[in-house]
């Protein structure tokens, strides 16, 4: 199973942007895995993009796939693969971090269906992160 190496250790600096304090990993597949996503001490990130209309159900932080959005920020800040790849490492993060069936899907299918303009916005930096790989794409 893929894991969360590092524990995600963040601040606060505006209102729903925080930033990396210490650098976090995820590994993709397994912990084993040499595809290894490395976010840098920086990195700024919002953790899931969720409309506040629909807090109640999905808070931005939420537990059981906080860590899953940043890594998620993070893939389409860097954009060293595909949107569609970024968005299934999302759905993987939160199995890994044992969001129920309905988090999980409900999350993946409002980034596959709306994440498309974030993605064509924002320009490629990987000024924060670090993306290992051997063969993630095939």
């Amino acid at each position: 199973m893929s894991s969360f190496t590092k524990p995600l250790q963040v601040e606060a600096i505006s209102d729903g942007t925080w930033k990396i304090i210490s650098p976090f990993e995820y590994h993709i597949g397994s912990k084993e895995s040499n595809n290894i996503i490395t976010i840098l001490a920086g990195f700024k990130t919002d953790f899931a993009s969720v409309p506040k209309l629909f807090w109640n159900i999905f808070p931005p932080y939420g537990r059981t796939y906080g860590k899953a959005a940043v890594i998620h920020d993070a893939l389409y800040t860097c954009k060293k693969t595909t949107r569609k790849k970024a968005d299934q490492i999302f759905l993987e993060g939160m199995k890994v971090l044992k969001a129920s069936i309905f988090t999980r899907y409900t999350m993946y299918a409002a980034v596959r269906l709306f994440a498309w303009t974030v993605w064509n916005k924002r320009k490629a930096s990987d000024l924060f992160i670090r993306y290992e790989l051997t063969r993630l794409d095939k």
